[in-house]
């Protein structure tokens, strides 16, 4: 149960065909260990984020004992370490379990659960949905069928301000004012695409049983289709869920809506967060084993955000001296808004060092992303600028063939643009 588990090599369809899925995905979790250049690779789904201090402490030493001595944020608010040794699976799971961030090793790939960060801190919002996350996840790891769930498969709680709603979820509950709770399912989410998703006004007091009974809705309609499919979206036509009924046979009252706009997504600024939380990002998404300790130290709790961030339940009067450990605690601060994924030498299909060339990038109000490949690994949702690139001096700066040597110039252009959509 403690070993790590082989990897499973994901399947490659051709561009426009129907999307069959016929092996488990591939995703790695925290028993079963991905293979990369820089050592084996090991994500850990914390469901909204959420770390204890001492939990924070075990993941710190995991880090410096078995990885590289970082830990990267994910863009679902989860944990990854890297630079593992092959045959640490066993000492890494044990290491986890006896901190309690494995309830669950038939569940663990499955408990992708992402929550307002600032829920019940600041005074904004309309409920709590982070005590909703804790509610989901034990609901999850309680019921078998949930484990044939996909590691791609991902719950969405806003709790009404925005923030995370439109981050692309499979099942998504939105908190209203009134006590009840918008049910967006299957890809409602996606702009211009129809028939497919759908929404449901309900209840507060049903949001967790409703989001259960959703994702086990999505399951039987999976196995029906016989395709393998990860996602709703990934569903062939005439095979909809049938969520209207599987909430009916949960008790639940539902009233079938019009698909709504998503409201914007604001993701909270660096800096303090009411007056006991703050809200500090990590550089290019990676903290230290050092930077995480001084998060943890005197906080309450901490909660990773999907915007490669940390908020820490402490008072945020400590914000300048998080800035002394190399953390990013103000929204004009070199550093935000600039996210990039591993590049080489951690990841063989990279083209370039773009962490490297991410750290010299220029300050902006839009969002950029350097990517090593046409994969574009962990890029943000929403407004963003892809810096792409295409060889060892050369990229794509939002399409445009750009040499390495204009690179800064070309993305302080792109960043300074008033509109981007993509």
């Amino acid at each position: 149960m403690l070993a790590a588990m082989p990897p499973t090599p994901p399947p490659t369809p051709e561009p426009g065909d129907a999307r069959i899925r016929d092996r488990g995905d591939a995703c790695p979790g925290a028993l079963r260990l991905h293979p990369a250049d820089d050592g084996r690779l090991a994500r850990l789904r914390l469901p909204a984020g959420r770390l204890t201090a001492p939990q924070a402490e075990v993941l710190a030493h995991a880090a410096e004992t078995l990885g590289d001595g970082r830990i990267s944020i994910t863009s679902r608010g989860n944990a990854e370490l890297r630079g593992l040794p092959e045959d640490c699976g066993a000492e890494l799971a044990s290491l986890l379990a006896g901190a309690g961030l494995l309830p669950s090793p038939t569940h663990e790939r499955v408990r992708n659960i992402v929550a307002s960060p600032g829920a019940g801190l600041d005074g904004l919002g309309h409920a709590d949905v982070q005590l909703w996350a804790r509610e989901l996840d034990g609901a999850l790891c309680a019921e078998p069928r949930a484990a044939s769930l996909s590691g791609r498969f991902l719950f969405l709680l806003d709790d009404g301000r925005g923030d995370v709603a439109g981050l692309g979820g499979d099942v998504s509950l939105i908190a209203g004012q009134d006590g009840s709770v918008q049910l967006r399912l299957g890809w409602a989410h996606l702009p211009g695409r129809s028939p497919g998703g759908r929404v449901f006004r309900l209840a507060a007091t049903d949001a967790v049983r409703a989001a259960l009974a959703a994702a086990l809705a999505f399951l039987d309609a999976a196995e029906a289709a016989g395709n393998g499919a990860w996602r709703p979206h990934e569903l062939p036509d005439g095979h909809e869920p049938d969520w209207a009924g599987a909430l009916a046979r949960a008790g639940i009252t539902a009233e079938p809506v019009p698909v709504p706009p998503l409201p914007a997504s604001r993701p909270p600024a660096p800096g303090p967060l009411g007056d006991r939380a703050l809200h500090v990002l990590a550089p290019l998404g990676r903290l230290t084993a050092t930077q995480l300790r001084a998060l943890a130290d005197e906080a309450d709790e901490l909660r990773l955000t999907p915007w490669r961030g940390v908020v820490a339940v402490t008072d945020p009067a400590r914000l300048p001296a998080l800035e002394s450990y190399g953390l990013i605690t103000r929204p004009d601060a070199p550093g935000t808004g600039v996210t990039a994924c591993t590049g080489r030498p951690g990841c063989a299909k990279s083209l370039a060092d773009v962490r490297t060339d991410a750290l010299a990038a220029p300050p902006g109000p839009l969002p950029v992303h350097f990517s090593g490949c046409e994969r574009r690994c962990g890029h943000p949702h929403g407004a963003w600028i892809g810096v792409l690139a295409t060889g060892d001096d050369s990229y794509l700066v939002d399409g445009v063939p750009t040499p390495r040597t204009s690179l800064t110039a070309a993305v302080a252009a792109a960043r300074a643009q008033p509109t981007h959509t993509r």
